[in-house]
């Protein structure tokens, strides 16, 4: 096993174990935030950074074509569908009344009529 070799296994595992961390954290969050919208965010921001840190780490630590492109696109598709889901889960909570009115800092859909709503 040569040097380079070393380090990749070493930088891969230190990342999979941050990411991780940062799944991890996302959960505590779920648990612990008081509203939708606090937890969305707890969902979405430290989960897909730490699932991107995992899916590099893996990389690193695999090293073979077929599973770097593999994660490449598991990574590629949970960057591309959590800023929709979160988008969708936000409106949701929103239109049904799961948010917390006393916890925003602005409210931009306040005045606005939603017009997508069926009649």
């Amino acid at each position: 096993m040569s040097t380079l070799e070393s380090v990749l296994d070493v930088v891969g595992a230190v990342l999979v174990v941050l990411g991780a961390l940062l799944a991890l954290a996302a959960a505590i969050g779920l648990l612990r935030l008081p509203d939708v919208l606090s937890r969305m965010h707890a969902a979405t921001k430290p989960q897909t950074a730490g699932l991107v840190l995992v899916v590099i780490g893996t990389a690193l630590l695999l090293r073979t074509s077929a599973d770097v492109w593999m994660l490449l696109l598991v990574g590629a598709f949970a960057l591309i569908t959590a800023p929709v889901t979160a988008h969708l889960v936000g409106r949701l909570a929103y239109r049904s009344g799961g948010v917390r009115p006393d916890l925003l800092h602005r409210d931009d859909l306040a005045d606005r009529a939603d017009t997508s709503a069926p009649d």
